[in-house]
């Protein structure tokens, strides 16, 4: 995808913003989440038990973790213009879990411009559609639209 621009994104509206590369899901990031956030329930964390009890037949990321991976995945892709001084998590108008995703699966997020309004204090309100795959799955993990404050440099082409 080529840059960005604030005066591009005004005239996007419905159109894709890009794919970002596969990335794994290792055992050592849900671990890890789950340590950060103390959500260590066994389906995450207990790989014998998950092989064994779990419906899924391994451990599976936690839905949390996938969401939080968005804003990475989102600049990997390109989606903020150029000359942003600022670009801020401004929250989620919906959030859907649609599918489990297993330990060692690979994911990428796919990226759709919504809505992009100027305020009144001249920042940018993003909002964005984000479906995040699972690779050879029939359903996405997620669906997701993200909204992101905008701030633009004194180099921005508004």
């Amino acid at each position: 995808m080529t840059e960005l621009t604030f005066a591009d994104l005004g005239a996007m509206a419905g159109q894709p913003l890009g794919t970002s590369s596969w990335r794994e899901i290792t055992q050592g990031m849900v671990n890890e989440f789950a340590n950060c956030t103390g959500d260590d329930q066994w389906i995450h964390v207990d790989v014998e038990r998950a092989r064994l009890e779990s419906p899924f037949g391994g451990p599976v990321a936690h839905g949390y973790l996938t969401l939080s991976m968005l804003s990475a995945l989102a600049m990997e892709i390109g989606i903020v213009p150029q000359g942003t001084a600022a670009a801020l998590n401004y929250g989620l108008d919906k959030v859907r879990f649609l599918a489990p995703v297993p330990v060692g699966a690979k994911v990428r997020l796919h990226s759709k411009l919504l809505s992009f309004e100027r305020k009144e204090n001249g920042h940018y309100l993003m909002k964005t559609e984000n479906t995040m795959e699972i690779e050879g799955a029939d359903k996405p993990a997620l669906l997701a639209e993200s909204l992101a404050m905008l701030v633009p440099g004194p180099q921005a082409k508004t």
